[in-house]
């Protein structure tokens, strides 16, 4: 057997997609499932690591462990905006149709009392939909930030567990 025989390792590669909130965790996890950061950008994490590393099929059970944490942690945030979103949104589309009954009620009938009667709360119903948005975040940002971070110490322990293997 020659010398470079010896020294070859063949990799394999792994690319993950990651928003750029997580990419930190992505970096940091890896590593312990035997992978070595290889570069990457724009959310786009490039890893490789020895196709014969020791304690495979443990490190890549544990490794989609790892993965369905994250993948947690990513909905848990997309639920803090998505529900602000959607009752803001609520709010505003009954604002608008309060004025464009107004609209109609000045082109159509020229009654400026039913355009102001309907054109008022269609404004406040714009304006509350900000505040709404703003009051439902913080709710539900104080609802998901414990899961979240009960989340990372699971990840933390996965991660532990497979670093033990990985260094066998």
């Amino acid at each position: 057997m020659t010398e470079t025989n010896k020294n070859f390792v063949g990799y394999e590669y792994k690319e993950v997609s990651a928003s750029r909130n997580l990419e930190g965790v992505y970096a940091d996890g890896y590593p312990n499932f035997g992978w070595q950061l290889d570069g990457g950008s724009y959310g786009r994490l490039k890893f490789k690591r020895d196709r014969k590393i020791r304690n495979k099929a443990e490190l890549s059970r544990l490794q989609r462990e790892f993965e369905a944490k994250v993948s947690e942690i990513e909905n848990l945030e997309r639920s803090i905006t998505s529900g602000a979103q959607a009752a803001a949104l609520t709010v505003g589309l009954i604002g608008t149709a309060f004025v464009g009954g107004a609209t109609f009620a000045f082109i159509y009938g020229n009654m400026i009392s039913l355009m102001i009667v309907l054109a008022l709360p269609g404004f406040v119903l714009w304006g509350l939909s900000y505040l709404l948005y703003n009051k439902v975040k913080v709710k539900k940002s104080n609802v998901a930030e414990p899961l979240i971070d009960r989340k990372y110490d699971e990840i933390y322990e996965v991660c532990a567990r497979a670093h033990t293997l990985s260094e066998v």
